[in-house]
Formats: C-alpha cells, structure tokens, sequence
C-alpha cells in the first residue's frame, strides 16, 4: 500500500473494468479500493436477490434526494450498490445499451471520439452474447448477457397486449432497431447474477499486481500543485495515505463529484464557504445530473397469474430450492422480464419512452426495503428516455461520510411532463387490450377512482407516484468536466471514469454504457501511458 501506477476509487460497474484490463500489463500496479464489502453474500449472486438488498445497509448507500419540488416534495430513495461490483451487484441486470442518437448528441456536447461507430466494439469487447450472433454483438467477452430464464405466461400475454396497441415485436433491443417490445435480457450466467465483479474482477484476483481492498473509504484526493499524487483512505479506523502516478475515480454519479468537491476540486465560491482549500475552480462538478423517472400501472390478477405468491412466506422456499440445484425458477429473474421502446409522437429519430412489466408487484416499506404485495398483481412502468430536467449533487460538509444534497430536479421541464404523461396514456391503454383484459381484476394503481382521462388527474397521479429508475448520470460530464480522453481538464495524473461522465443519460438501462466507458477508458489510458 505505498506506491502504485494507477489507484481506482470505487470497484462498482466501471472500476471492476478498469482494475482488469489496467493489471492485464503485469509491468503496471494497480490498487482497487473499495468502500463496501466482498461480493461473497448468495443475495448478491440471485438474479431476485436485488429486491432484498435495497435498504439493507450492508449492501446499499441508502440515499435519498432532497425533496423534489415537481414531486409534492416527496424525498426519492436511491439505492446504489455497497460492495464489489457496486450498483452491478444490486442491480435489475436489464441489458439495454442506448442508441446512436444518445452518442451523436455526446459528440455534440465536445464528447469526441464517443460516436457511435467509435463505442460499439467496446460494447461488443464487454459482451459474451449468449443469442445473437452479428455484427452488433460480441460473444467472446467476460459479461454474460443471456436470455430470461423464467419466462411466465403473462409475460406472453402483456407482450401479445402491446402488439394490439400497436407495439411490434422485437427480438433484440440492441439490435439495428432499439423500438418494439419483448423480452429483455440479462447480465446473468446460468441464473446466477453476472455483476462487474463475476465478469471482471474474480478471474483475475491472483494477479499479483492488483491490490483489491475493500471496507477502504477515500477522504480525498491529494495533489501537488495541479496533479494528483495519492489519495487519504480511511481504513479500520486509521487514516492512510497512497500514492499512485494516476488517480481515477469510479464511485459512480454521487460519489465522484462528491470526492471531486471535498478535495478542493468544484465551484470555488461554494468549497470556500464550507472551509475547503480550493485546488481548481470547476464550477461544473456536481452539475447537469439527469435520472429516469418511473411512473406504474398495477392491476391485480388471479394469484396463479401473478410471482408474488412464489416469493413471499413458505412458497419461498422451492424458490430458493430450485435456483439453488436447477437455477431456475422465479429467482432467476431481475427487475423485468419485459419491456418496450415507443414513440409518444410522431417525427422522433428514435423512441422516447420506456416500458418494464413484470407479472408481480412491490411495495417500498417505511424502511425503503422493497417487499411483494400481498394482493396478487402485475405491474408495469414506463419513463422517459431522454429527459430534459437537469438536477445537481454537491456535497454538504467537507466529509465524505456526510450524503451530499441530491436535487434530481425531477420533471422541471415540461417537455419531460408532457412526455411522461403520454408515457402513462401508452401504458394505460396496453392495459385496455382483449388479449390482457381477461386476466385483469381491478386496476390498483392508480385507483378505480381516479380519471385517467383527465390530463390533471393524471399528472397528480404521478407526482405522487413516480420515483427514479436508478440511472443517475452526468455529474462529471464530458466537455464540462472531463475531456474526451476523460482526465479532469486543468489537472494532471485524475481521470473519472463512471456514469457521471455521460453528456446526458442514454435511452436505457445505463449500467452497459457505464461498462463500456469503463472499457473504452481504459484503452484511452494504456494508450497515454504508452505515449
């Protein structure tokens, strides 16, 4: 723990990526550190096993935003991951990679190099596809990307429901055409969850050039006029300092701004006031954050229509039981088997909004633990793809075990309004189709009271009900924060390489594009060293 070539701050989604392909080089030393535990606990490891870690604070961060304004002043809950692997450990495991429109849009906000043709072969480089086989796929990389596993008959159902409302199919989201509907897939292999740390990290801990450490949290980066030179960790209870030519930080949209600030890197004014030397005035850090937003539909079923009996009291126990000998079964499965891309309007290079369902349905408790309703039920939920609301994450003290202050900022566009709300409509009338009606009892949510046909109902509705879709991004962005290359620009030897330096948020699940950041980053640093 004296000297390495490269410290990476955070072994989640991209820092699990980076510690490989950076020790690959037996000839550079790289130290991971990690501020959450080992990926060892089986929750981490089944598919469903996500719903059990949210609020649990030995596997999640447990944030939440400030109150947002558009929202009733609700606070949202963010999980995010605590462990190896980090939010890939607690994740839905959906593998949607975005379109060529979110890239185009990165290259015109000074991301250069990050176009589409230039990132599809590291989402390829990443991926080990276990259907398709073209020109857009990779089979031979460490992340198992395999099909749904449990598919149940009420997946079928709602998916021949959005044919009939005039939603083709389609076989492959990350494919030539992301629109359509059917079934998503996962980052699992064989049923078992396939985080960061599974593809990337276990395969290579022998190495003995990679130092892994872990329950380590970083206090703040060091440097030397304007390079950086070590980070002070904070490790059973003792200060420590390491030293590394170059420092990269990967603790995702909340950690990194937040590391960024209480090191003296951010908007002057705002460190000053909290007593923090100021290294580098970069009014940006922390700024431009986007999420996606969720609203649902939840209707009630028949309980043999719905998993909710499966998972919940007795019946939980063949479930474990057949994942544990067959991995099969309803553990098996992440956040949603199915899903969708649609257009809410006419003209749109590329769709606008998203759809999950799932043939069950959750409840958040006063603890933020998500639990199965009692009442049999499926649930759908759509977002918007592309928000335009741009919220912001600074810190509130100079420590970094204080949360800092998230403001998502949720739905201050009204475009992002206007969309959503059509987003609901789509949904609603999904639900309206012959080939679901059959199997529907009453509609749960939002209530039999409440006119869905009302613009204003609606949107009252949903500012009581939404909540994010953990994809938090852009805190550090490229072109604001980070250069191309995604050094931290009037600094030497710091580098971020995470979710918080897309531009904006892709039209998907984001944690493939964070694996290819990471993929793409790396690459970009053997080649300045090699320079």
């Amino acid at each position: 723990m004296s000297h390495f070539d490269y410290i990476i701050v955070g072994a989640g989604s991209a820092g699990c990526v980076l510690a490989n392909r950076l020790s690959a080089n037996p000839d550079i030393r790289v130290c991971l550190l990690e501020a959450g535990g080992s990926n060892r606990s089986p929750l981490l490891h089944v598919p469903a096993g996500w719903a059990a870690t949210f609020g649990n604070s030995k596997f999640d961060w447990g944030f939440q935003t400030e109150p947002e304004p558009e929202l009733n002043n609700r606070q949202v809950l963010w999980p995010r991951g605590k462990a190896l692997g980090g939010s890939s450990a607690i994740n839905g495991m959906i593998y949607v990679r975005g379109v060529p429109l979110d890239f185009a849009a990165w290259e015109q906000a000074g991301a250069k190099g990050w176009s589409w043709e230039e990132v599809l072969p590291y989402y390829k480089k990443a991926e080990k596809q276990q259907v398709h086989a073209d020109d857009m796929h990779g089979t031979d990389g460490p992340l198992h990307v395999q099909d749904v596993r449990d598919k149940r008959p009420m997946d079928d159902v709602f998916i021949h429901a959005m044919n009939q409302a005039g939603i083709p199919s389609n076989p492959d989201f990350n494919g030539v055409d992301q629109a359509g509907c059917g079934y998503y897939q996962f980052t699992q292999s064989n049923g078992r969850r396939w985080s960061t740390a599974s593809a990337y990290l276990n395969p290579v801990r022998s190495r003995t050039n990679l130092t892994i450490v872990t329950h380590t949290h970083a206090q703040r980066v060091l440097f030397e006029g304007k390079r950086a030179c070590g980070v002070e960790i904070s490790r059973r209870g003792k200060s420590e300092t390491i030293h590394g030519a170059h420092i990269i930080l990967s603790g995702g949209a909340i950690a990194s701004p937040q590391l960024l600030e209480v090191s003296g890197v951010g908007d002057g004014e705002r460190l000053r006031d909290l007593g923090i030397d100021v290294v580098h005035h970069a009014p940006d850090v922390g700024e431009h954050l986007q999420d996606h937003l969720l609203c649902k539909v939840v209707y009630g079923t028949e309980p043999e229509r719905s998993i909710n009996r499966e998972v919940q009291g007795l019946n939980l126990v063949p479930a474990a039981l057949k994942w544990f000998f067959l991995r099969q079964g309803p553990l098996t499965t992440g956040s949603a088997p199915v899903g969708a891309f649609c257009h809410t309007r006419a003209g749109l290079e590329a769709p606008d909004v998203q759809i999950h369902f799932a043939s069950g349905g959750t409840l958040y408790n006063n603890a933020g633990k998500i639990q199965a309703m009692k009442e049999p039920a499926i649930t759908a939920v759509v977002n918007q793809s592309r928000p335009e609301s741009r919220g912001s994450i600074h810190i509130k003290s100079a420590n970094m075990a204080d949360a800092p202050a998230i403001s998502a900022n949720y739905l201050s566009s009204p475009l992002d309004q206007d969309t959503l709300l059509k987003g609901m409509r789509i949904l609603l009338d999904v639900f309206q189709q012959s080939d679901l009606r059959p199997y529907l009892k009453q509609r749960l949510s939002p209530s039999e009271n409440l006119d869905v046909n009302s613009d204003d109902d609606l949107m009252a509705y949903i500012r009581d009900e939404a909540s994010t879709v953990y994809h938090p991004t852009s805190t550090c962005s490229i072109g604001k924060v980070v250069d191309p290359n995604l050094g931290v620009m009037g600094l030497e030897g710091l580098s971020v390489i995470d979710a918080s330096v897309m531009p904006y948020v892709v039209s998907g699940n984001t944690n493939a594009a964070t694996i290819m950041l990471a993929e793409k980053g790396a690459d970009l640093l053997l080649a300045a060293r090699a320079s």
